[in-house]
């Protein structure tokens, strides 16, 4: 009986600190391109919606028939009570000043940019930015004003996804945050956007 008991205390031990690792370096994903989507709805002005379910795990409905069936199920129930919320997606915070304003000067430049992208004059690339790549699509006179509307514009996606990494009090999600943006923006683009495959290749869509 001791036996079990020193076992079921190592066991309770190692969960615990197995999770709290987790938590610490734990990227909620879903909740992230469910934020990526609002920001770039509100950017590109796309009422179109992607949701995804949050997953569902089947209840374990079988009662526990062994030893180390019950010692198991023991373990993850003490353990809920240590840390209740480790398999949830937590909130992803994307309501600060800077997110919003830098969201808004975003939104406001789409309405030059937008044309640039159907010319395709202008790309997304992997890197969740845009690049020039191919400036004869646009007139002479207007090549200059593009250039500074891509910089501005990588300037504010490079600022923004800093932002939410902060905001989120995770500096270290940032590129998280720019690898989970750059999918969505290229997955949520128009027919006809080019973009970046994982080569460094142009292809449209």
């Amino acid at each position: 009986m001791r036996s079990f008991r020193n076992t079921a205390t190592a066991l309770i031990t190692a969960l615990v600190i197995s999770a709290c690792v987790t938590i610490n370096v734990y990227f909620p994903a879903v909740a992230a391109e469910r934020a990526a989507d609002r920001i770039i709805n509100d950017v590109w002005g796309e009422d179109q919606q992607h949701q995804q379910p949050p997953s569902e795990q089947s209840p374990q409905s079988s009662a526990p028939d062994s030893a180390t069936e019950r010692l198991t199920a023991f373990a993850m129930g003490t353990l809920s009570l240590f840390i209740p919320t480790a398999q949830a997606q937590p909130n992803f915070d994307i309501s600060s000043p800077a997110i919003k304003s830098l969201t808004q000067s975003m939104e406001q430049r789409h309405s030059q940019l937008k044309s640039a992208y159907d010319a395709g004059a202008i790309g997304l690339t992997q890197k969740g930015l845009i690049e020039i790549r191919d400036q004869s699509a646009i007139p002479l006179q207007q090549r200059n004003s593009l250039r500074k509307l891509v910089s501005d514009e990588n300037a504010d996606r490079n600022a923004l996804y800093r932002e939410i990494a902060l905001a989120n009090k995770q500096p270290d999600w940032e590129n998280d945050i720019r690898s989970t943006f750059a999918r969505r923006w290229i997955e949520r683009a128009p027919k006809g956007w080019w973009y970046q495959d994982g080569s460094g290749n142009w292809r449209q869509k």
